[in-house]
């Protein structure tokens, strides 16, 4: 039996660091995966069962912090964390840490992150005894100023790649993945793809199925993975053009195999074909084609990802028609197969 999935194993010690002004889906995002997780994993085995997961959220002082929500959070202190961790770690296996993992959240109030010199402190001390730590959005500040991330890829928010990037020019800042393993350290970009990370280390922790399980149950839309773009292509469609064409967005969206050729587009929105592409151009940046190009890429994208459904079905429903069709742009596009993208970035 894989001693990480026996019954008989200690829970695994989840610290999420928390301070006024944090970002509240940051730390909620998380919390509520594990939380969702180690009820779904107590349904599964009985209420004798020991949960897969150990919760704490701590703060420099203990207490209730303000996040930037408005809504303040019940915390433990660091103090007080510390010494639950150090009479843990006496009764420990000497090949087990007191902290599993250790997820240092995001989170501003204004335009500039202002770094907590006591979490900073605690990390820099309790992190090399971490099997895993972790960064939401701005959260890698925190990680960056303990000298957590030296050297290594990592990735925020992207609004705030740039400034990472310069307080902390020894990091290999990229903003465009939701999120990036380098061995036991692990970033992820900003709010929702908290949650992303989350069931990414619940499917390291437990497996593919126990992942899908908790994602369905959070009502989760698909279980992303890190190699995936920060920028969704439908969603910055409709973010363009002062939502003139949002509509129109949405319907391709959701008709990538129809004709959606410019004639056929420009119907829709009551214009001729001329004016419509003029008008298209000047309002988003790009063409209606290419707009159409990269929601047909993404759809194909996500299915290669999600599901073990064959190229040609894949290539038919994001509207390629022949599979070969779909070959030649994933060879254009993004230098590789649709099955070697599979193999890359399948949950399956």
């Amino acid at each position: 039996m894989n001693p990480q999935r026996s019954p008989a194993r200690a829970a695994r010690r989840i610290v999420l660091l928390a301070y006024d002004g944090m970002n509240l889906l940051d730390l909620s995002g998380p919390l509520q995966v594990f939380a969702t997780t180690n009820r779904l994993q107590g349904e599964a085995s009985g209420p004798q069962a020991l949960p897969p997961y150990q919760l704490h959220v701590a703060s420099a002082h203990g207490g209730s912090i303000l996040t930037n929500a408005g809504l303040p959070v019940a915390t433990e202190s660091l103090a007080a964390l510390d010494m639950l961790l150090d009479a843990s770690q006496e009764g420990r296996a000497q090949d087990e840490a007191a902290i599993h993992t250790l997820i240092s959240p995001g989170g501003s109030v204004g335009d500039s992150f202002t770094l907590d010199q006591a979490l900073v402190r605690w990390i820099r001390r309790r992190a090399p005894q971490a099997q895993r730590v972790c960064s939401v959005c701005t959260g890698a500040f925190h990680l960056a100023e303990a000298g957590v991330l030296d050297g290594l890829r990592v990735t925020t928010h992207w609004d705030w790649a740039d400034e990472l990037r310069r307080h902390y020019p020894q990091l290999q800042v990229e903003a465009d993945p939701i999120f990036i393993r380098q061995g036991r350290i692990w970033t992820s970009a900003g709010v929702t793809a908290g949650i992303d990370l989350a069931l990414a280390l619940v499917e390291q922790d437990l497996g593919h199925k126990a992942a899908i399980a908790t994602a369905r149950q959070l009502v989760m839309f698909i279980k992303r993975p890190g190699g995936q773009s920060q920028f969704s292509t439908p969603l910055a469609s409709q973010s363009a053009g002062a939502g003139r064409f949002a509509e129109l967005h949405a319907w391709i969206a959701a008709n990538l195999g129809e004709d959606l050729r410019v004639e056929s587009l420009a119907r829709r929105v009551n214009m001729s074909p001329r004016s419509f592409a003029r008008l298209y151009v000047a309002e988003t940046g790009r063409t209606p084609a290419r707009t159409v190009e990269l929601m047909r890429l993404e759809a194909a994208r996500r299915a290669l990802e999600e599901t073990s459904l064959p190229l040609k079905r894949i290539a038919s429903a994001a509207g390629y028609g022949e599979e070969q069709n779909l070959r030649r742009v994933f060879q254009r596009q993004l230098g590789v197969s649709p099955a070697q993208y599979r193999e890359r970035f399948s949950a399956h």
